[in-house]
């Protein structure tokens, strides 16, 4: 059973009519994740994934956004049943975001189901969307706020239903899987064999060879470039006068191709209000966009800013030594569109 609602926060909704969905199947080289009671084929990602941190509810339902966030809040069906959410790590660099989705997609699609919605950071809605969905905490489930991919499906009659959150830190990927369906048991299985997924994805599908060293290779790879000799003053969005080796690095991806783009991210440690922070995060990213367009001659049109606080570190705010790295600016790949 699902209906039509508006939600305007996160929110974990339980106390629902008790069903549950037969949900294992291992295939030769990859993990299962999921396969309807219809008998549709099995979600798998590779062998390489190991879960991070699950939750399971035996009476309860899950929201699929079917549109961005907007003002009024995120558009949602709601599927009653058995809910199983997972976080898995797919250890390694070189996966970009629609490296992991888009196998995903295509396994649902051809295992029946319609893809409600499909989107990536901003264009879903960035910080809103994801503070609107129930996501397993960190670090267990890592989301980049200005990287991230996300999908809803559901069954061709409605009961079931999956999401899927796909984010990457520099180290590895993160697939956060939500499910829910009719009466039945909900396990996972891994299955070795496969290789893990690496390797930069073209426009065709194939992986293409990348140069192996350097700050453009971390850009290709990674799709992402902590730009860590930077300085500021402290509680202040005044950019060091360098030179920067960062930024020159940056300099040098653009230039090698006129269509690439890149996003400037702002990150502070977890001392004082969110707002304060998002506030000084994106005023220092925009300190180095500025930088970028006065002193290297970047075209303003291949670069933006943006803040996000606190809310994406990538050490632990308990030291002073996790907050000194968490206070930094990140030249990200947007995905593709």
């Amino acid at each position: 059973m699902w209906d039509t609602t508006i939600i305007a926060s996160r929110r974990s909704d339980g106390a629902r009519v008790i069903q549950k969905t037969k949900i294992i199947v291992a295939v030769a080289g990859f993990v299962t994740l999921l396969a309807s009671a219809a008998g549709a084929a099995p979600l798998e990602l590779p062998a390489n994934a190991t879960v991070q941190a699950e939750r399971t509810v035996a009476l309860g339902s899950l929201r699929l956004p079917t549109a961005p966030w907007r003002e009024d809040g995120l558009a949602t069906v709601r599927i009653e049943g058995a809910v199983r959410q997972e976080a898995w790590r797919l250890g390694g660099g070189g996966i970009t975001t629609l490296q992991i989705l888009r196998p995903l997609r295509e396994q649902l699609q051809k295992a029946g189901y319609d893809i409600l919605l499909e989107c990536r950071a901003a264009n879903c809605g960035g910080f809103d969307f994801v503070g609107a969905i129930d996501v397993l905490p960190p670090p267990k489930m890592y989301v980049d706020l200005s990287g991230f991919r996300f999908l809803a499906a559901r069954s061709a009659d409605g009961e079931s239903g999956v999401t899927i959150l796909v984010s990457r830190s520099q180290a590895a990927g993160f697939v956060q899987v939500s499910q829910v369906g009719p009466e039945g048991e909900i396990s996972v299985a891994p299955a070795a064999g496969s290789q893990p997924l690496i390797g930069i994805e073209t426009s065709d599908g194939a992986r293409a060879p990348v140069e192996r060293t350097g700050a453009s290779y971390s850009l290709e790879r990674d799709g992402r470039l902590v730009l860590d000799d930077l300085t500021f003053e402290s509680g202040a969005a005044t950019l060091g006068e360098g030179p920067f080796a960062s930024l020159a690095a940056v300099v040098r991806y653009l230039n090698d191709d006129p269509e690439r783009q890149i996003v400037l991210v702002g990150h502070t440690d977890a001392v004082g209000a969110l707002e304060g922070n998002v506030t000084l995060s994106r005023r220092r990213a925009e300190a180095v966009m500025e930088r970028l367009v006065t002193r290297y001659g970047v075209d303003p049109e291949h670069l933006s800013a943006e803040g996000v606080g606190y809310l994406a570190p990538i050490a632990s705010n308990a030291s002073e030594a996790g907050r000194t790295a968490n206070r930094r600016v990140e030249a990200v790949v947007p995905a593709a569109r």
